[in-house]
């Protein structure tokens, strides 16, 4: 099984609260309550709706589905299913027999969204140095979509980076998730190694994440770490959720330490790793579930 989809962990240390407690009223005790109070009366049972027809006879079965996707071999799946960990819709289910319409239904697992459509992809890609962000260039220059010459679907990038910064960009044809992870009421964070000019003060990172004011308004950084430093030079990580044009480059060379070499390593729970330059990795599984669950997904 895929990592992020292990055993369930045990049950609460409040299980079985309450048990060999006597029930009120034990030893025949009469039917009037303290200071010959009338007992209160109990509540009403609560009626809930049943929950919908969850099943599609046309559909997939369900533990086809989540192995499709990457969630396990279909006997994991059946077990998840068994040990109701997977909801349809908001609603768990238990039924190995169940089927569902992968275009339709809305599936987690563990409380991670599950993407049953085939149809849709997202995919890891770590820029060079020298590639605009689009997809295709009408003067001709090196762009994004030059590198997924192989794939059938139509891709669009998330976000850009300029020219001369490389790193992690995300590639989609998946429209909601795209523009929630574009949305800037989401704040997904981006993080980034810079190789800056100059030994910075020691009180830069408080600096930086007090905001610094830009031509276009006050910039901040979430979080700021000193990485390594040598003569003349730093690195340092910078973890921000503003998207505006060359943040990071505009931000340091306010702060006097011009940017030597910039790289992005993550996008919300997305990291670059070892992905090498020029590559591309499809996200899937729990990776792909966490990202969605960052926008609400």
């Amino acid at each position: 099984m895929n990592q992020g989809w292990g055993q369930r962990r045990g049950p609460g240390a409040g299980a079985g609260a309450g048990a060999g407690k006597p029930s009120r009223g034990a030893g025949g005790q009469g039917t009037r309550g303290q200071g010959g109070q009338p007992p209160r009366r109990r509540r009403p049972a609560v009626v809930t709706e049943p929950p919908p027809d969850l099943h599609d006879p046309d559909g997939v079965r369900l533990q086809k589905v989540l192995a499709s996707a990457g969630v396990g071999s279909r006997r994991a799946c059946e077990q998840l299913i068994a040990d109701g960990r997977v909801t349809i819709d908001g609603h768990v289910v238990r039924e190995l027999g169940i089927r569902v319409d992968p275009r339709k239904a809305v599936v987690h697992v563990d409380g991670l969204r599950v993407q049953l459509d085939e149809a849709l992809v997202t995919l890891a890609f770590n820029k060079p140095v020298g590639v605009i962000s689009a997809m295709t260039d009408p003067q001709g220059r090196s762009c994004l979509g030059d590198f997924v010459t192989n794939r059938e679907e139509r891709l669009f990038h998330v976000g850009r980076l300029d020219v001369e910064t490389e790193g992690l960009i995300l590639l989609t044809n998946d429209g909601e998730l795209s523009h929630r992870l574009a949305h800037p009421s989401f704040e997904i964070p981006k993080t980034y190694l810079v190789l800056v000019q100059g030994s910075p003060a020691r009180d830069i990172g408080r600096r930086l994440m007090a905001g610094v004011e830009l031509e276009d308004g006050l910039a901040t950084v979430d979080s700021f770490k000193m990485v390594d430093s040598s003569p003349g030079k730093a690195l340092i990580e910078l973890v921000l959720h503003d998207g505006r044009n060359r943040i990071v480059r505009r931000l340091m060379d306010e702060v006097g330490h011009p940017v030597e070499n910039l790289v992005r390593v993550q996008v919300g729970p997305i990291r670059l790793g070892d992905l090498r330059s020029g590559r591309t990795r499809v996200i899937t599984g729990p990776e792909l579930g966490s990202l969605m669950a960052a926008v609400d997904l």
